[in-house]
């Protein structure tokens, strides 16, 4: 593709974003398509001054990564109801001018669990509480899961679950043995110390579904585990790929190269 005056521009903001694998993913989507547009990382510390820089350079669309998900919400024209309810936006869409925000993390999530079970009357126990865990627990619930929320620190995790209307315990209590989806928010397992696990596997049965969204390694420690006792399990690619699809689609109207942008991520990650 050949970079003009009419090319398209689009990226992530964030801080870090050096790490970030959306450039090589959307590059590729872009191309597949055969759209003038490029994606580009952009590392910015001021979310005020990422959605000025936004307007200024008439940019199509951007990702929103830590930690600016929150702040960016007070400096757009319009948040979609999905995002302004779970109170983080991911994704930017300029349609004109104006500059509105979507939550593509909830569709990522939910797309990647449904890949492989049901999530209605399922209970599900999640682990976590940041901005990732808030997404996927928001879509449990809209999903019709009923969701228990652990986490290390329990004022954290007790605050999310009175906001999702949903149950805490504290990692002590926890009994793996009633759990059907059991899904790991947390960066625990993720590069450098990739033999973390975030909680004890005791009472983890075979009929339990195990997501983890870290996907450096693609394999966690978590999922090693998981698999050994016979569970079918998710990982941390499939939420990134499905919510950048999401992100893709918002922005262009077109169906996105869902295998593509798959294939892409394993590439960077050295694991296809």
């Amino acid at each position: 593709m050949a970079i003009d005056a009419k090319t398209r521009l689009f990226g992530v903001f964030g801080d870090p974003v050096a790490h970030s694998l959306s450039p090589a993913m959307h590059n590729a989507a872009f191309g597949a398509c055969r759209l003038n547009a490029v994606y580009l990382a952009f590392g910015l510390k001021d979310a005020q001054g990422a959605v000025q820089a936004m307007r200024t350079l008439g940019m199509g669309g951007a990702s929103v990564t830590i930690p600016h998900k929150t702040d960016v919400m007070a400096y757009l024209d319009e948040v979609d109801l999905t995002a302004r309810e779970i109170g983080a936006v991911n994704t930017l869409v300029n349609r004109e001018g104006k500059l509105i925000g979507f939550n593509s993390d909830v569709a990522g999530a939910m797309r990647a669990l449904e890949e492989k079970g049901t999530i209605a009357g399922k209970k599900v126990l999640m682990i976590g509480a940041g901005g990732a865990a808030r997404a996927i627990g928001y879509g449990i619930r809209q999903r019709g899961g009923s969701l228990l929320i652990t986490n290390r620190s329990e004022d954290k995790g007790n605050a999310l679950a009175e906001d999702l209307g949903a149950a805490f315990s504290p990692l002590s209590d926890v009994d793996l043995g009633t759990v059907d989806i059991l899904i790991n928010a947390t960066s625990v397992g993720m590069v450098p110390r990739t033999d973390a696990v975030p909680l004890s596997l005791d009472g983890l049965t075979s009929r339990t579904l195990v997501m983890d969204i870290v996907y450096n390694p693609l394999e966690t420690a978590l999922l090693s585990a998981a698999r050994a006792k016979g569970c079918v399990t998710v990982d941390g690619t499939a939420m990134f790929v499905y919510q950048a699809v999401s992100q893709f689609e918002l922005w262009t109207g077109l169906e996105a190269p869902v295998d593509l942008m798959r294939r892409t991520v394993l590439e960077a990650l050295g694991r296809y």
